[in-house]
């Protein structure tokens, strides 16, 4: 089995990429379900499915072709699915803050509650082995990072502070509901909360699992949209997550004149960039399409220009070109690069980032701020590994801001 986070900023084409991959992964034979994360789907209108029948099916997986489905997550119908008690709960306590009864309701849709809906029927499709391939057409790069982190936020929680919290409401209840007259979570919502950690058991060991789970992460050949897609790399890959490939998305056609040929230009002078970002990772590109890719004929000719003949389901590219780390009080980042040498390599620190040269070879890699602020310690290399110490300490941290500045 396998699962595909489609990923990036707002408008670069995920959902379209995620549906084209999914489509030519179910002409391959590949039971193969599409699943938005995004609250303002469009899963439907890219395979052009009437809403109507899609509204039918609740939220559930809807059959658009053989071997494929799509699913767009219902908040309302999740909440009765799987969050009735806490939602009623938090109504409750908004309702006791005086507001009226139906603003009590809508805030009490809490944020996050479409991404662990998510997590829950991906990990629920894993164990029943319901499909060989499963893609997650993400929301904006923002709420993607907080889908892959929400299990380990979760799994804090209920380890550290869930029992203590319970034992703790348990007994001040009387006290506070009688005096202050707020609402207190009962039983039955501690319940509902721990069956759900229950049924989320499991998924983040699934999506750290570089065999089963890839990111996808769809780009534009602009300078921000650049900027936020080597900032989306670098997250999944402190959350755990391997990115197996990057999509440029709407490169202009070759063979324009005058105003089209200077687009052109620009375009494949990012695409140049983008492969120096990102390399080794596997780097994929899309013309722009004369009309909308709307309906499976258009998305089909999309997946093809896409994959060409390669497996859209594949692993492309399995292993984490860097990863960083916390030793002895010291930052560490460690970087593959196969075949390199002391004399070869070159360090450069701008801004937030830092750029590695090794002969014709250029890496640019983005730093956490919480790095990024602190000075250099050395390099060394270890085999084929290239590790970079950073400062750490209060002491440390002021001498890198300074510098910064």
């Amino acid at each position: 089995m396998r699962v595909i986070l489609f990923a990036g900023k707002g408008g670069v084409g995920k959902t379209s990429t995620a549906a084209a991959t999914g489509l030519l992964a179910s002409r391959r034979g590949y039971r193969t379900i599409v699943l938005s994360l995004d609250s303002a789907h469009s899963l439907a209108d890219a395979f052009d499915v009437d809403k109507d029948l899609m509204d039918l099916k609740k939220g559930l997986p809807f059959k658009v072709a053989p071997n494929l489905w799509i699913q767009e997550i219902d908040v309302q119908e999740e909440i009765e699915r799987h969050w009735h008690e806490v939602h009623h709960y938090v109504a409750s306590l908004f309702r006791s803050a005086g507001l009226q009864e139906v603003l009590a309701e809508e805030l009490a849709i809490l944020p996050g509650t479409e991404e662990v809906s998510g997590l829950l029927y991906v990990n629920s499709y894993a164990r029943k082995e319901k499909y060989d391939l499963i893609i997650l057409d993400c929301a904006p790069t923002g709420e993607s990072i907080r889908f892959v982190s929400l299990p380990t936020i979760f799994e804090w929680y209920m380890k550290k502070f869930f029992k203590l919290e319970k034992r703790i409401t348990k007994l001040v209840r009387p006290v506070v509901e009688r005096v202050y007259n707020v609402p207190l979570p009962g039983e039955s919502q501690f319940d509902s909360i721990e069956a759900l950690f229950d049924q989320l058991e499991g998924v983040q060991q699934l999506l750290t699992d570089p065999k089963v789970t890839s990111v996808r992460l769809v780009t534009n050949p602009e300078k921000i949209v650049i900027k936020e897609t080597q900032r989306a790399f670098l997250y999944f890959s402190l959350y755990g997550l391997g990115v197996d490939g990057v999509i440029v998305n709407k490169l202009f056609p070759s063979g324009g004149d005058g105003f089209l040929s200077r687009w052109e230009r620009l375009h494949q002078g990012y695409l140049s960039t983008i492969r120096g970002y990102f390399s080794p990772i596997p780097v994929f590109s899309i013309g722009l399409f004369r009309e909308e890719v709307v309906g499976k004929k258009a998305l089909e000719e999309m997946g093809k220009e896409l994959y060409g003949d390669k497996d859209p389901a594949q692993v492309f590219y399995a292993e984490r070109p860097y990863e960083f780390s916390k030793k002895d009080g010291y930052y560490q980042l460690e970087v593959k690069l196969p075949f390199i040498t002391k004399k070869e390599v070159e360090l450069r620190r701008r801004g937030e980032e830092l750029i590695i040269e090794m002969g014709a070879f250029r890496r640019h890699v983005l730093l956490p701020r919480n790095i990024a602020r602190l000075p250099s310690k050395g390099a060394k290399i270890e085999g084929k590994r290239l590790i970079i110490k950073f400062g750490g300490g209060k002491e440390d941290g002021q001498r890198g801001t300074e510098e910064a500045g």
